[in-house]
């Protein structure tokens, strides 16, 4: 870690340490005041449910929902983030520390949780890392209990965005046109057709360079040969090549069981999005039903779309995991029925839900970003996604527990870390999680 690395984690810490005082307060008057939790009509029989990914602000909102309709939650994260305030929290029955997914003994970690706990239902919240492994390891748990997971076929395929967009070609939704790269003289041999530009996006998790969005067009050869050059591009290591089309993104989570989609959320979306607002947008409605009915499958398939010029909406990636658009329903009655039973009809964020934000981002921008008014509109009409009266612990915890620890952790082993993420509740790392 360099010297101006050091400085800026210091800093962090200090920041921190800093609005500590406000947190505990508000805490405090949160625990003296004893909010009940909201009431949530709940009449099916009580289930000791699994969750992973306990980090994340997302693994929090399904626990608080499990628990609100009466079943036993038990929350897993790798032994890294042993010191999510997640642990704490009201909705927390059980923590467990699980080997990181990649370990070989990660799967039978799982399945000895599942005996142990008597677990009934596994519900991953995986990172974009772990979505693959937790597959492999739902067929092990399968015997054992229900898993709301993808099977590993089918999370791999939609996980590469390459057989990805082919599926959806094949099924007749819109996907913008793309080439699976594994050479980089593949890009200088593209036709590139005129007037359109591309971009090149790695197949595998890349949580830095995901937001390097460099166009490569006829016009640019000599550029477009240089700049895939620079990536890891190879037979092992396979990028996509992808048209680029221009206008508003949307992000949306879909939980469903056999086909149908049981739950569901949209939003408009940006490379680094942390603010939850319900859109209603029909066609993209009507292409996740489409495709997730296709699959013939259960589990939770996040998507990215992008609404371009012709009106049109077109599906740039499938991330097969919960998305943090969950946090929309905090206290909706009946997500945690659409989770567990079959046939459930499909829900989404009530109409009086507000809209979800991360308080500490929100700061940041106030502090180093123009439009603070509009800022301050954003707190004043939203939530943040991790406070909730009735169970304020995980709020202090995750932000004077969980990141100073990891904070801490990045000065010892000199990790580099471009931001602190409070919402997946990590320090992102180039080759991180």
């Amino acid at each position: 870690m360099t010297a101006a690395s050091s400085i800026r984690t210091i800093g962090a810490l200090a920041g921190l340490l800093v609005t500590l005082p406000v947190d505990l307060a508000i805490t405090a008057i949160a625990v003296l005041r004893r909010v009940p939790p909201p009431v949530v009509d709940e009449t099916s029989r009580r289930r000791t449910v699994l969750i992973t990914g306990g980090k994340m602000t997302k693994s929090l909102s399904i626990a608080r929902a499990f628990h609100l309709a009466g079943h036993r939650v038990i929350l897993a994260e790798s032994a890294k983030y042993r010191f999510t305030g997640h642990r704490f929290s009201k909705a927390v029955d059980r923590f467990h520390c699980l080997p990181e997914p990649t370990s070989p003994h990660y799967a039978d970690a799982l399945l000895d949780v599942v005996k142990r706990e008597e677990v009934d239902v596994f519900v991953p919240v995986s990172s974009p890392a772990s979505s693959v492994f937790e597959a492999d390891a739902g067929e092990n748990l399968g015997d054992f209990c229900d898993v709301v997971h993808g099977n590993v076929r089918t999370v791999r395929m939609v996980d590469d965005k390459d057989h990805f967009s082919e599926f959806a070609r094949s099924i007749g939704v819109r996907v913008p046109d793309s080439r699976r790269i594994t050479d980089p003289i593949q890009i200088s041999e593209f036709d590139f057709p005129p007037g359109r530009e591309y971009i090149l996006k790695r197949i595998a998790y890349n949580p830095v360079g995901r937001m390097d969005l460099t166009k490569l067009s006829r016009e640019t050869p000599e550029r477009n040969l240089q700049f895939a050059a620079s990536l890891s591009i190879s037979e092992d290591d396979p990028w996509i090549l992808q048209e680029y089309v221009a206008g508003q993104e949307y992000c949306t989570h879909g939980t469903a069981r056999s086909g149908d989609l049981q739950v569901y959320a949209c939003c408009e979306s940006s490379a680094f999005q942390v603010n939850y607002e319900m859109v209603d947008k029909p066609e993209i409605l009507s292409w996740v039903q489409r495709f997730v009915g296709r699959l013939g499958v259960s589990g939770q398939y996040s998507f990215d779309f992008i609404e371009g010029a012709d009106g049109h909406v077109y599906a740039i990636e499938c991330n097969p995991r919960t998305h943090s658009a969950i946090t929309m329903f905090e206290g909706h009655p009946q997500l945690a029925a659409a989770y567990l039973d079959d046939r459930h009809p499909m829900i989404v964020p009530e109409v009086d839900s507000l809209p979800t934000y991360w308080i500490y981002h929100e700061l940041w921008r106030l502090l180093t970003e123009p439009g603070r008014r509009d800022r301050m509109r954003v707190i004043g009409r939203g939530r943040d996604a991790i406070f909730a009266a009735w169970d304020p612990l995980p709020y202090l915890l995750v932000h004077h527990l969980q990141i100073p620890s990891l904070l801490v952790k990045s000065l010892v082993t000199g990790k580099v870390w471009t931001r602190i993420d409070f919402n997946i509740g990590k320090l992102v790392e180039l080759g991180g999680d």
